[in-house]
């Protein structure tokens, strides 16, 4: 299933000070999230699953997809839309096989090399970056800035050209339209929403600047 990227919010215990992740999770859809994404790099495989089981029954109804970040797992136990891993997680081809033919499944793509080795076959979008800085994620890697987010996303679409491709970190209200402006097709976003004093507002601003950002590379 292609996903709508265009606000790809992920909510993680240690980014979101202290607020419960599934009312989170409800604020930011009714804000204008079009996907969720339980990050959790800390907490039990048990704890996890509750998690996600909890986020889950918040989502109901929005129609807003989840997805669990590495942990296919912890999505097939809660019964998630999908996941979302990187190159030491589960490699995509096995991380298909078990969640099957409709489950969402994305990838991180940061390099060229990574771009050419994707399974984008088996992929349903990628997220590029990182982009900016960002204290969300240890990231020994620089950014590649919208230059680098530019010269990926041509070369994704070159392979697959309607492959979804999100850019994700350090990307707020500041940056957001100059990420669509260089070929992305929505933002992947933590504190700039997790953190924010009104997530749900935080949430219709940042959709408001990337519809509007779209709408303006459209007619281009």
């Amino acid at each position: 299933m292609r996903p709508d990227l265009r606000l790809y919010a992920l909510v993680d215990p240690q980014h979101s000070d202290g607020r419960d992740l599934a009312a989170l999770a409800r604020e930011l859809a009714a804000g204008g999230a079009t996907l969720i994404q339980l990050r959790d790099k800390a907490s039990s495989t048990r704890l996890m699953i509750e998690s996600a089981r909890a986020i889950r029954a918040a989502l109901e109804g929005s129609g807003v997809p989840l997805v669990i970040n590495d942990r296919v797992d912890v999505a097939l136990a809660a019964q998630a839309d999908g996941v979302h891993v990187g190159w030491d997680d589960m490699p995509v081809a096995d991380a298909r096989r078990l969640l099957g033919p409709d489950a969402i499944i994305g990838l991180s793509i940061k390099t060229e090399e990574q771009v050419r080795a994707a399974r984008l076959e088996l992929l349903d979008y990628v997220c590029i970056g990182g982009v900016f800085a960002t204290a969300s994620k240890d990231n020994p890697d620089p950014p590649i800035g919208t230059d680098g987010l530019r010269a990926l996303s041509e070369m994704i679409r070159k392979r697959a050209p309607d492959m979804p491709a999100g850019a994700i970190a350090g990307i707020d209200e500041r940056n957001a339209a100059a990420v669509i402006a260089a070929g992305a097709d929505g933002i992947a976003v933590i504190s700039a929403l997790s953190r924010a004093p009104e997530p749900k507002r935080a949430a219709a601003i940042l959709r408001g600047i990337v519809d509007r950002a779209l709408a303006e590379r459209k007619g281009a």
